[in-house]
């Protein structure tokens, strides 16, 4: 995590901490994008910018999270939200809004509306984790995971830093100049942060969704990902990963058949982490027909 000033956008008092949010575009409903885990707003920004042409389009940082000042991880969806909530109004951005949520940020995207309803008028989902994976998933899924959760992550080595940096360099190649430096370090700084708000995802935030009210009758698409994943491939066995991944285009489906309008695309050339840009024109598309949707 960084402490300088964002390359773009800027940042925000919201209560006792400054938030970083970059806006570009006119007119509405503003597109919010809520990054996933161990991403940072910046890296939606070849998307964010191409959604500017067509409305206003809102990037940001959690807490903890890119250019917003540091909380201590992981956190409730509930402070996650209350903290948009302010954000949002602070930074002059009217609802309604289209949430756009990745992954960690799905599940917070559905938490707010959910908090909110009369603030969003349409839902973008990208591949979201649900309150059910860990339930449903194959057996070995649940004691993978709390054995990956007890081992410390150990520090890298120099050689380990410097090959991640060229990798990240070759990742952003396609961002602007103005961001590309920024964004390299910032993952090589805060390598931990996806493990660390993913620490509660199954247990505190899953109770949450589950308790709070259904989703408000909005426009909803959910987009998943059943193409080549780098860190879903490491993480898992080939068959079981096959597994996981059918299991949450079953869950997908159950999530988009509980409201009135919900649609699912399933992209089978495009992975978890980077569906945005791998399969942009999907994306920018889906983003389009839910706000058409939310107009009319």
């Amino acid at each position: 995590m960084t402490e300088t000033q964002p390359p773009l956008g800027r940042l925000y008092d919201v209560g006792d901490r400054r938030l970083m949010l970059h806006r570009s575009g006119t007119g509405g409903p503003a597109v919010v994008f809520l990054p996933g885990a161990g991403l940072v707003g910046l890296d939606y920004v070849n998307t964010h910018d191409r959604v500017a042409e067509l409305t206003t389009s809102v990037l940001y940082d959690r807490a903890g999270t890119g250019w917003s000042d540091p909380v201590a991880l992981p956190r409730t969806a509930a402070a996650v939200t209350d903290e948009l909530h302010a954000l949002l109004p602070a930074a002059g951005i009217p609802a309604p809004y289209v949430l756009v949520g990745h992954s960690l940020g799905g599940a917070y995207a559905r938490h707010y509306a959910q908090r909110f309803p009369g603030e969003v008028a349409g839902l973008l989902l990208l591949d979201p984790t649900h309150e059910d994976f860990l339930v449903r998933a194959p057996k070995q899924v649940p004691e993978m995971l709390e054995k990956m959760k007890s081992q410390d992550l150990p520090e890298p080595t120099e050689e380990q830093i410097q090959s991640s940096r060229e990798a990240l360099a070759q990742h952003f190649a396609a961002w602007p100049d103005s961001v590309r430096d920024a964004l390299v370090e910032n993952h090589l700084t805060a390598w931990r942060t996806a493990w660390n708000e993913d620490k509660n995802l199954y247990t505190e935030v899953a109770d949450e969704l589950r308790r709070a009210p259904a989703l408000p009758d909005i426009p909803l698409i959910v987009l998943t990902a059943m193409g080549h994943d780098p860190t879903q491939a490491h993480l898992w066995p080939g068959d079981l990963l096959r597994e996981i991944n059918e299991m949450k285009r079953t869950i997908h489906a159950e999530l988009v058949a509980s409201v009135p309008r919900g649609e699912h695309r399933v992209l089978d050339d495009a992975g978890h982490g980077w569906m945005h840009e791998e399969r942009p024109d999907v994306v920018l598309g889906a983003i389009a027909d839910v706000l058409r949707a939310a107009k009319s």
